[in-house]
């Protein structure tokens, strides 16, 4: 059936919310109905009369006083508040600030074309009253966001677009004029340009077709548009970084520390194409290590002020989709100049420890270098010959698919960072770090990125070897400097808020397990005793996911709190400057401190942090997103499959079901479960049925076939075949 554009109502008009923002602009003038008029743009009587009665309603509110006859002003001891917007699936939302200390309802009819994530000002009401406090949205201070993908229905003479975005509650209105190219049925990019007050729809143009929905490329590029990651380089900056000297000069190398000739090496995962991180090993005289850890030189091609680091501060991080990574800088760098590929030299930014056989470090040196790898391995490489202490590498775990003969003293040194390593993170428990070992769920494509089979990825001991090097480069980068009192860009973690832990008492004592709440070492005790009891239980995904959301987030900040996670009083990131624009901020700090400069700027560099976090939070909703598609792409091949399930989550609407062999999640309407009649029990957080009394509730097997799987949407509906009793 045709659409027909929605453009205002036919009821009166309620202008309380205009009236509102224009009173609480100026809260120490009086207005009157024929000031606020002219401000409005309204001339006819109707409207008049109707600014006359909502001044009224305002007054009777106690949210307005009249100061004399028919002049009003705003009540100055009003609730207004600055923050932003959290809107739910169902066309209302919460306002969130931090001065209130539980976030507010408010009513659709309250937000006055705010969304998601808008920053917004509001202003409270019902606070002293028995009812629920309500917000009223009065004015969008900044929109989070203006340009969305979704799918264009073109009309005669205009156009909707529908996003998939459960939270955007509304679409959007396209003029003729302003379709594009964009053919009926088209996944596009569109940018919000206007909200005219009458309007039900905002007005957009068309940016971008994307493609058919379904295709493959076109829903990939659906995700990065939806979060406003680039895909391609610009072609001006391609071609600046094609004209970069990449070349290892003797100028450069007699200003650096040369450890080519220490044994060096690098283990990644088996289809790396960049390696930014490599490890030396020599033994010393005295019976103690000197362990060197190598990070990728990167600003030392990245230049401040040119168009290639604007275009790295501006994408912030590399996104690893499914099927395909962004980098966040271009091949020439990211795989060429700055990768460190064995056997040729390379500069790097290293952080060299003397380490004793009981993993402590008695001397550090950080500076720039200059390496030569003498082997690349793979993890699982390096892990055959940690678990046999053999030499030999078999050709099913060869990286050149032939056995080969690994040299003695790559061997001996393997084995003794492992032992070392081990030591390393045995201390790090003891101090109250927590091991989240979650289960990556990975999938094998074919060569058109088709998912032919799912596969989960374990850490084991060579990726906790590379790990805890890591992160003793990162703790002893941050504590240098961080001693020194000066400026620095941590990675923060703060303490788990008390409430989320509490909810997550309540799910997980379902399965017979609980939380100590008596002090904060207590705390991390218990998380890590929990992950380790549901390690291999059917219940793992689901206990490890709500673990994970109970903590706060970690984030880059000049203010170091520390890292809570890690249990490290100091903490930066200093390994990964390829794909992580901090990185890049800590090299350049670190040098420029080494070089004897004084503390910088910090509210420069905590706008930087504030601009790194973000994007890295879009960044990792977009490699979600995809993991998501191509779960249900994958199910969708699968739908006269029985699968046995386990209950992750239960709504009033029905319950999700996590699939055990796979991890795909999707969800059975309460109407689909047949043996029954179910209602909520929001006390036992379960699925009640009325005749039977039987519960379905959270960690229950129960086996699901799909019924449908959407891929613009992202989301997978099961029928209900039967509990696994």
């Amino acid at each position: 059936m045709s659409k027909k554009p929605r453009k205002m109502s036919k009821k009166n008009k309620d202008f309380t919310a205009q009236i509102f923002k224009i009173l609480s602009k100026e809260t120490n003038k009086s207005f009157n109905y024929k000031q606020i008029a002219a401000i409005l743009e309204l001339d006819d009587t109707k409207s008049r009369n109707e600014i006359i009665r909502d001044l009224k309603i305002l007054k009777a509110q106690d949210k307005i006083h009249e100061t004399e006859i028919g002049k009003y002003q705003i009540i100055s001891k009003a609730e207004y508040y600055e923050g932003t917007i959290d809107m739910t699936s169902r066309k209302t939302g919460y306002f969130v600030c931090n001065e209130l200390e539980e976030d507010v309802f408010v009513p659709f009819i309250n937000l006055n074309h705010a969304l998601d994530n808008d920053k917004v000002k509001a202003y409270i009401y019902n606070r002293r009253s028995s009812r629920r406090p309500e917000a009223e949205v009065l004015e969008i201070l900044e929109r989070a966001k203006t340009e969305f993908v979704g799918v264009i229905d073109v009309q005669k003479n205009f156009a909707f677009v529908t996003t998939a975005n459960a939270k955007m509650y509304t679409d959007i209105f396209i003029p003729k004029n302003k379709m594009g190219e964009a053919e009926h049925g088209d996944v596009v990019l569109v940018k919000m340009e206007d909200w005219p007050t009458k309007a039900d729809s905002p007005f957009g143009s068309v940016i971008k077709v994307l493609g058919k929905p379904g295709e493959h490329n076109t829903e990939i590029h659906a995700i990065l548009a939806e979060y406003g990651l680039p895909y391609d380089f610009p072609i001006e900056v391609e071609a600046y970084a094609n004209k970069i000297d990449t070349s290892i000069t003797k100028e450069e190398i007699v200003k650096r520390r040369d450890i080519r000739k220490t044994l060096t090496f690098t283990i990644d995962p088996r289809d790396a194409k960049d390696f930014d991180d490599a490890l030396s090993f020599e033994k010393l005289d005295n019976g103690n290590y000197e362990i060197g850890i190598h990070i990728a030189d990167v600003s030392h091609y990245l230049q401040e002020g040119t168009i290639l680091d604007d275009e790295a501060y501006k994408r912030a991080t590399s996104v690893y989709l499914v099927d395909r990574v962004v980098p966040m800088l271009p091949e020439v760098l990211s795989n060429d100049a700055c990768s460190l590929n064995p056997h040729e030299d390379k500069f790097t930014f290293s952080a060299i420890f003397e380490i004793t056989p009981k993993a402590e470090v008695v001397n550090q040196w950080f500076g720039r270098t200059v390496i030569y790898s003498d082997q690349r391995f793979a993890y699982e490489e390096a892990q055959y010959i940690i678990e046999t202490k053999n030499d030999v590498i078999p050709a099913e775990i060869s990286l050149t698919g032939k056995d080969y003969k690994t040299p003695q003293p790559v061997v001996e040194a393997t084995l003794k960072l492992d032992e070392l390593a081990k030591i390393l993170r045995q201390k790090r428990m003891a101090n109250g770090a927590i091991s989240f070992d979650k289960v990556e769920v990975k999938f094998n494509l074919n060569e058109e990125a088709e998912p032919v089979g799912v596969f989960f990825k374990i850490s084991k001991d060579a990726n906790h070897l590379i790990e805890e090097f890591m992160l003793l480069a990162n703790r002893k980068v941050a504590e240098f400097i961080g001693k020194q009192k000066k400026t620095f860009v941590y990675r923060i973690h703060d303490e788990p808020n008390e409430d989320k832990l509490i909810n997550l008492q309540t799910v997980i004592s379902k399965f017979g397990y609980s939380i100590n709440f008596k002090s904060k070492q207590d705390i991390s005790k218990s998380l890590n005793a929990l992950l380790n009891d549901v390690n291999g239980k059917k219940e793992q995904n689901l206990v490890d996911t709500l673990t994970i959301r109970s903590m706060s987030k970690a984030v880059y900040s000049t203010e170091n709190i520390g890292h809570y996670g890690l249990a490290f009083d100091y903490y930066s990131h200093f390994t990964s400057p390829i794909r992580r624009y901090p990185d890049v901020m800590v090299h350049r700090l670190l040098q420029y401190y080494l070089d004897g400069g004084k503390s910088a700027d910090a509210d420069v560099f905590e706008e930087k942090c504030a601009h790194s976090s973000d994007m890295e939070n879009l960044a990792a909703q977009a490699e979600r997103d995809s993991i998501k598609y191509m779960q249900v792409k994958y199910m969708q091949d699968h739908k006269d499959q029985e699968f046995l399930g386990v209950i992750s989550g239960v709504t009033e609407w029905g319950i999700y079901v996590e699939i055990v062999e796979n991890k795909c999640e999707g969800m059975v309407r309460i109407r689909e479960i047949k043996e029954d009649y179910y209602v909520f029990d929001e006390k036992q957080y379960a699925l009640v049925g009325e005749v039977s009394k039987s519960i379905l509730q959270l960690g229950d097997e129960v086996y699901v076939k799909v019924k449908n799987a959407d891929l613009v949407k992202k989301q997978l509906d099961f029928h209900f075949i039967r509990r696994n009793e």
